[in-house]
C-alpha cells in the first residue's frame, strides 16, 4: 500500500508520476475512490475534446488511432471549407450545393456520429463504473449520456438537415442548362401563382421581373399588372408563332390569363416544353420589357405561409388597415397599421387581401412581402432554420435555375443586399394596363436600369457593360445584335421621361415597407 501511495506522492489526479504505470489512466486497480472518480470523468472529457484519446491512454489503441485520424481529417476538411468560404463564398456555396457533395457530407456526419457514440460508451466502460461509488456512478452515466446526446445527437441532426436540404434542392433546381448574363445582367421572372379553391386553374397574380447587374449585384424590379392587355410577341418566339396577331381580345386576354391558356393548349407547344404556362408568360414579359429572361421562379401562394413560418415570420411596416377576409367570405379580423411581425397566415392575407383595395395596391403589398422575405432571409436564418425551410419549400417553388448556378446567384444575392432596390410598377398613374404605349414601358425599363448602374458606380463599383445584346431565334439559339422593342397598340398616358423618373424613385412608401 505504501509503495502504491509513493507512486502517486504529491499528485491525486491518478496520472502516472513515478515508478510503475499501474496507477495511471490505464490502470484503476490501485487507485483510491477519489482517484477512480477523477480518472473516469477524465476519460469521458477526453473523448469530448479529442475523440479517440481516451482509448489511446487506457483502452484499445487501434480504435483510438483510427478515431483520431478520422477526427483530424474532418477537422482539416472543416478548416478547408472555411478558408474557401472566406476566399470565395460563391465557390463554397456552389460546392456545397451539389447533390453528390451533400450526400458524401451526410454520410460522413452520420458515420462520425456513430463512431463518437461508440467512443463515449467505451470511455464510460474504461472508467470502471462498477468500482465507483453509487452516486459517482450515476453522475458519470448521466454526464456521458448528456455528452453523447449533444455530440452524436447533434451530428445526426446535422446529417438529417443536410439530407433534407439535398432532397429539397434536387427537387427545386431541376434546370439543366446554365445561361449567361445578357447585356451584363441576369433577368429573372418572379411569379406568385394562386391556385386556391376559389380559382379555376393556376394563374400568376404577381408578375415581376428582377434585373440584376452581373458584377455589382444592383437590382431593379419591374411589376406588371395581371390585367395588362394588348401584348404582341417578339418575332421568332414560340408565342408569336402561336398568336401572330398577339394576345389582343380585350378583357378576355389579360396577362395572367396567358398561363391558363398555355396550360390548356400544351399540345400546341414544342415537344419537351416543361411548363407551357411559364413559357407563354415569360415571352409576354420579354415583349413588354424588351429584356431577355434567363430564368424564372414561381411561388405557389397556397404554400407561402409555410415558408414564412419556416423563416420565423416577416417584419413589415403596414401603412393601411388591411382586412382578413372579404369578398365571398366574411371579414374575420384586421392587420393594423404600424410595424407588424406577421406569421404565415397573416402575411398571406396581407399579400392577397382584395377588400377595399385596387389591384395595384395589392401588387404593391405583394412586392413588399417579397422584399421583406429577401431582406430577412439572411445566412444566419437559413442556417438555424435550414430543415424547416427545406421542408416548406418542397412543392412550393418551381424554377429552371440549375443547381450548378446556386453559388453564383448566392453571391449575387449577397451583393444585392448592399444596394437599394429600385422598383417600378407599370400601373396607373404611370400607365393604363389596358391602353398604353409600349415604348413607354421599354424606355422606362432602360432608364431605370441606367439609373441603377449610375448609383452602383457612385458607390465605387463598376456596372457591367451594356453594349451588345443577344436574342433568341426561332430555333432557340442566341444571336448578337441590337434589341428593338416590339410595337404594340395603345397610347401613352403621360410623358415617358417624367413617368420614368417618378417610377424609378417608387419605394412603396405609400403602401408598406419592410420594417428595419
Amino acid at each position: 500500500m505504501r509503495a502504491s501511495h509513493a507512486a502517486y506522492a504529491g499528485d491525486d489526479t491518478g496520472v502516472y508520476v513515478s515508478g510503475r504505470a499501474r496507477g495511471g489512466l490505464g490502470d484503476a486497480d490501485s487507485l483510491t475512490p477519489r482517484m477512480r472518480r477523477r480518472r473516469a470523468f477524465t476519460l469521458v472529457l477526453l473523448t469530448l475534446l479529442v475523440p479517440g484519446s481516451a482509448q489511446l491512454v487506457a483502452g484499445r489503441r487501434g480504435l483510438g488511432r483510427f478515431a483520431l485520424r478520422v477526427w483530424a481529417s474532418l477537422a482539416a476538411l472543416a478548416v478547408l471549407v472555411a478558408v474557401v468560404f472566406m476566399l470565395s463564398q460563391s465557390l463554397a456555396i456552389g460546392m456545397l450545393g451539389r447533390g453528390w457533395v451533400l450526400t458524401v457530407l451526410q454520410w460522413l456526419l452520420a458515420g462520425f456520429a456513430v463512431l463518437w457514440a461508440v467512443l463515449f460508451v467505451d470511455a464510460w466502460r474504461l472508467g470502471r463504473p462498477a468500482t465507483l461509488l453509487l452516486t459517482t456512478r450515476r453522475w458519470l452515466t448521466g454526464v456521458t449520456a448528456a455528452l453523447l446526446v449533444v455530440t452524436s445527437g447533434g451530428l445526426v441532426y446535422a446529417a438529417s438537415s443536410v439530407g433534407a436540404g439535398r432532397d429539397a434542392m434536387s427537387a427545386l433546381f431541376q434546370g439543366n442548362e446554365a445561361v449567361g448574363a445578357v447585356d451584363g445582367r441576369y433577368n429573372i421572372l418572379m411569379l406568385g401563382a394562386d391556385s386556391g379553391r376559389d380559382r379555376v386553374g393556376t394563374r400568376p397574380d404577381s408578375i415581376q421581373l428582377v434585373s440584376i447587374d452581373a458584377k455589382t449585384g444592383s437590382a431593379v424590379t419591374f411589376g406588371f399588372s395581371r390585367d395588362t392587355e394588348n401584348i404582341n410577341f417578339r418575332p421568332g418566339s414560340t408565342m408569336a408563332r402561336l398568336m401572330p396577331q398577339g394576345w389582343n381580345c380585350g378583357d378576355e386576354c389579360l396577362l395572367n390569363g396567358l398561363y391558363t391558356w398555355a396550360q390548356d393548349n400544351a399540345a400546341k407547344f414544342p415537344p419537351g416544353t416543361a411548363n407551357p404556362g411559364v413559357l407563354a408568360t415569360r415571352e409576354a414579359v420579354e415583349a413588354l420589357s424588351g429584356l431577355e429572361v434567363q430564368y424564372y421562379v414561381m411561388i405557389d401562394l397556397r404554400g407561402f405561409k409555410k415558408m414564412v413560418d419556416a423563416v420565423g415570420g416577416l417584419d413589415i411596416n403596414v401603412k393601411y388597415r388591411t382586412p382578413i377576409g372579404g369578398g365571398t367570405s366574411p371579414i374575420v379580423g384586421w392587420i393594423e397599421p404600424g410595424e407588424q411581425h406577421l406569421d404565415g397566415f397573416h402575411a398571406l392575407w396581407y399579400a392577397r387581401s382584395r377588400q377595399g383595395s385596387t389591384n395595384y395596391e395589392r401588387m404593391a403589398r405583394q412586392r413588399c412581402v417579397m422584399t421583406a422575405m429577401a431582406d430577412q432571409l439572411d445566412p444566419q436564418t437559413v442556417l438555424v432554420r435550414f430543415q424547416k425551410i427545406a421542408g416548406a419549400s418542397s412543392g412550393l417553388i418551381q424554377t429552371d435555375l440549375p443547381q450548378s448556378e446556386l453559388g453564383r446567384f448566392a453571391d449575387l444575392a449577397m451583393k444585392t443586399r448592399q444596394h437599394p432596390i429600385r422598383s417600378v410598377n407599370f400601373v396607373p398613374p404611370l400607365m393604363k394596363p389596358w391602353d398604353y404605349d409600349p415604348t413607354l414601358v421599354t424606355s422606362t425599363v432602360q432608364k431605370t436600369i441606367k439609373a441603377s448602374e449610375r448609383a452602383a458606380a457612385a458607390k465605387g463599383t463598376t456596372p457591367s457593360a451594356s453594349t451588345t445584346s443577344k436574342t433568341k431565334t426561332s430555333d432557340g439559339k442566341r444571336r448578337a445584335g441590337p434589341r428593338k422593342p416590339v410595337a404594340q397598340p395603345g397610347t401613352a398616358v403621360q410623358d415617358p421621361n417624367k413617368a420614368a423618373g417618378n417610377a424609378a424613385e417608387d419605394d412603396l412608401s405609400s403602401v408598406c415597407s419592410a420594417a428595419s
